[in-house]
């Protein structure tokens, strides 16, 4: 679930052009299959092409699948595309080449896709499936996949949360007491300011990738009481006291962590495992990577910070967040055979499927109440602060509207928060950047 921006440009045309790996050489009836819902295994292909962007989350993939293929018979290939690439083959195929069966939906682009009739819907296919029932799904990841006509087009794959990431060799070496979940985000500053300053610069207190928000700086502005995006998807108030307090403090930890000219070249994950910087908040998609990494014994997990707002020294409701997104299992309108596209679609979304690749630490499930194992999957890495954040904390899904690429790009640029994450030591430059941000994304809502 990287967090970069692609902007699609898919468009009515496309519909008739659509063709399937599976062999179809169109998809003139759109989402709309020719094939009566039969989901007792009669299905007339050998393979189902699958695409995924996540090389870690293939082998667990991989087995769950294989246990299907032994009921099904359908072999199901699963080829990994990195994140740039995915979107492109992807728009190619809806565009008339060859696009996969089955594949992996995202907040980004699941608008453009489901309103151009490129997915197959799903309802049907619900309606008959004993194993699939809705209201089971974490609403935020259930609604993004659900058209505004109430039509379904893909069903929750997982969600994932975020946590905060140190070395605690770094801690130990500066003296400095490891994050807890008493922790405030003015904590964190402190905690990134000393090993900043006892090191002379050798090593960053902390590292932030401004543009990677749903990991990042997204979760202080919520917990600072504002919000990006608004429950109903048509106002932000970042312009707000509260979202001005909350990039205050984005300003002041950008302030004692790795300049964003050092993020760029390097990237925070990269500076992280080299030891250059003791602290980066991350999402539970990436957990495999620092579990597998040289010095992962060093590494552990804790809560996201929270904001004191009423400044009784213990977290209340309201003051810790942590962003949460869930990737959607969709299947291609122009697939040969819609049935075994959904069965695989549904065996991985199941309660079973979804326990077990939480046990198998692929990621949590989107199915609420299966994803306690996830917290024991790597055996000497403590994970639970992914879990506990939703238990102890507040999560927020992942703000979006129908077109998110148009202001987040914006926001990124001169005119948004470009030259205030630049030059941290600038706060009003800062305070100017959220009410440029307000008028930016209310103008994108309004043009939408």
């Amino acid at each position: 679930m990287k967090k970069k921006f692609l902007a699609l440009a898919l468009t009515a045309a496309m519909i008739g052009s659509l063709a399937a790996c599976g062999g179809s050489d169109s998809a003139s009836d759109s989402a709309e299959s020719t094939q009566a819902v039969d989901l007792s295994g009669n299905y007339t292909v050998d393979e189902l092409k699958v695409n995924i962007w996540d090389n870690n989350q293939k082998e667990g993939l991989q087995k769950i699948a294989d246990e299907w293929t032994e009921q099904s018979g359908v072999k199901v290939s699963i080829e990994v595309v990195d994140w740039d690439n995915y979107w492109t083959l992807l728009e190619a195929g809806a565009s008339g080449g060859e696009i996969p069966d089955v594949f992996w939906m995202h907040s980004n682009t699941a608008q453009m896709y489901m309103e151009n009739d490129i997915l197959l819907k799903l309802d049907d296919y619900i309606a008959a499936d004993d194993s699939v029932d809705m209201d089971n799904y974490y609403e935020g990841v259930k609604n993004l996949y659900t058209r505004s006509d109430g039509n379904v087009y893909a069903l929750p794959k997982d969600h994932d949360t975020i946590a905060l990431l140190y070395n605690k060799a770094i801690f130990d070496e500066y003296g400095v007491d490891y994050p807890s979940a008493d922790w405030t985000y003015e904590d964190m500053y402190e905690a990134a300011k000393t090993i900043t300053e006892k090191s002379n610069g050798d090593v960053y207190g902390m590292a932030m990738n401004t543009s990677n928000n749903q990991d990042g700086w997204y979760n202080i502005v919520y917990a600072y009481g504002a919000q990006i995006i608004n429950d109903t998807h048509d106002g932000t108030s970042i312009g707000s006291d509260e979202g001005k307090a909350g990039m205050e403090m984005v300003r002041k930890l950008l302030t004692v962590g790795a300049p964003q000219s050092v993020v760029a070249e390097t990237g925070t994950d990269s500076l992280f495992m080299s030891g250059k910087c003791a602290m980066i908040t991350q999402g539970s998609w990436m957990i495999n990577s620092f579990y597998t990494a040289e010095n992962g014994s060093d590494y552990a997990w804790a809560m996201m910070p929270y904001c004191d707002r009423n400044g009784n020294g213990s977290c209340d409701a309201d003051e810790r967040w942590s962003a949460y997104n869930g990737l959607g299992w969709a299947a291609s309108a122009a697939t040969a055979d819609p049935n075994a596209a959904y069965s695989l679609i549904s065996y991985f979304c199941s309660e079973q499927g979804q326990k077990e690749q939480a046990e198998l630490g692929v990621t949590m499930g989107g199915m609420m109440g299966v994803s306690d194992s996830f917290a024991n999957a790597f055996e000497g890495l403590d994970v639970s602060a992914f879990i506990q954040v939703e238990e102890e904390g507040n999560l927020f899904f992942r703000p979006y509207t129908r077109n998110t690429t148009v202001w987040e790009d914006a926001l990124q640029q001169q005119g948004g928060f470009l030259d205030a994450w630049q030059n941290p030591d600038d706060a009003e430059l800062m305070s100017t950047a959220c009410d440029n941000a307000q008028t930016i994304i209310e103008d994108a809502i309004a043009a939408e």
